[in-house]
């Protein structure tokens, strides 16, 4: 016995807004609700899955539950449908997905285990040498 698959319609606006604009609407929903430790990074060339990943942390699940809910209502107010939400449920890690801009919202004890920040900034920063001249190869 199968059951018939679950269909959920998603659709960006025609056109949609610009990615400032929605990084702006992201901002916002984000300081609306004080989270905290907020970094947004610049993922274009690094990956074709978005252009930034915004992480930000929440003081408690409910916190962080209802920050990921108000980046939601801010990006409809654009007529941007999320194109995925994951971990409501425990709401430890929300991820929200809207396209160009995908957002993290995270306990502080599961934000520093996984490290985000860290995995998508590698090699941004040229090595420290310990003199001050360039680095030989090894």
């Amino acid at each position: 016995m199968t059951s018939p698959a679950h269909v959920i319609k998603t659709r960006l606006p025609d056109p949609p807004p610009p990615v400032e604009v929605l990084l702006a609407h992201v901002r916002n929903a984000i300081d609306e609700l004080k989270a905290k430790d907020v970094v947004e990074i610049d993922v274009r060339g690094k990956t074709s899955v978005c252009d930034y990943m915004v992480v930000a942390s929440g003081t408690s699940s409910r916190h962080v539950k209802s920050i990921a809910e108000e980046v939601v209502r801010y990006a409809k107010r654009l007529d941007v449908q999320p194109l995925g939400v994951e971990g409501e449920r425990e709401a430890e890690w929300v991820l929200v997905d809207l396209g160009d801009v995908v957002v993290h919202v995270m306990l502080p004890r599961i934000r520093e285990f996984y490290a985000l920040e860290r995995l998508w900034t590698v090699g941004d920063q040229p090595p420290e040498d310990g003199d001050g001249g360039s680095a030989a190869p090894r």
